[in-house]
């Protein structure tokens, strides 16, 4: 039997850097399930297919070939996961502006999401794994061993979000971070399908006052408490 991590939280919480080295120290698969929303995002502004056409999106990404793998030796430029579509390495043109604004559009599809979450779905079954996104504790891994919900308040996520833009040369003021922050936690909250939500069997991870190692240690023993309790 694998041992499923599933993690949910707000954009800018810590999700993906945390999820990532608590695989790394238990030597799980990390899946950012995020990853592959942009992915179809990508898919569709290649293929000049409207975002909400649901039917030709679901037909263009069933039949595409998309896979998460861990960064290899020379894949060493700050990525926290590979991503190959079609073969390609498309890791980093997944993580554009225009990409992070369009995936919110393709990720309300319920079709499509039905579609992805069996891929995930389909990992989780044969690894270890640690997956984050939105809906992982009560739709892709609702049989978890351990459900996270990871948040840190609205400013010092803003706040991240920022320094992150401008490590990557993007002249975006404060203002206007923290409003795109806001509003992609509105799509993400109200949305019809699959919103983000807390279960009320999570553990909460509050990052606004922890460094990344105290949040990845608390993660860590907690897997480990539970794996004693199995045994």
């Amino acid at each position: 039997m694998s041992f499923q991590i599933a993690i949910d939280g707000p954009v800018a919480a810590g999700c993906s850097t945390v999820a990532r080295l608590v695989a790394e120290r238990l030597g799980f698969l990390y899946i950012d399930t995020g990853a592959m929303y942009r992915t179809a995002a990508l898919l569709a502004m290649r293929n000049n297919i409207n975002l909400e056409d649901e039917v030709q999106l679901v037909e263009l990404v069933r039949k595409s070939k998309i896979e998460l793998r861990k960064p290899t030796i020379g894949e060493k430029d700050g990525r926290l996961i590979t991503i190959l579509l079609n073969g390609e390495d498309t890791s980093w043109q997944i993580r554009t502006d225009e990409i992070s604004r369009n995936t919110p559009v393709v990720a309300k599809h319920r079709k499509l999401r039905e579609v992805l979450v069996e891929k995930q779905q389909q990992i989780a079954a044969h690894d270890d794994v640690v997956m984050e996104g939105r809906d992982i504790t009560y739709k892709v891994l609702p049989d978890a061993d351990l459900k996270i919900f990871m948040t840190a308040s609205d400013v010092i996520r803003a706040k991240r979000r920022h320094m992150q833009m401008q490590s990557r040369g993007k002249d975006l003021s404060f203002e206007d971070t923290y409003q795109e922050l806001l509003k992609r936690d509105k799509i993400d909250t109200e949305r019809s399908v699959d919103p983000l939500k807390k279960v009320d069997e999570a553990m909460v991870v509050d990052t606004s006052d922890l460094t990344i190692n105290q949040a990845v240690n608390m993660i860590e023993a907690q897997v480990r408490a539970i794996k004693e309790i199995k045994l």
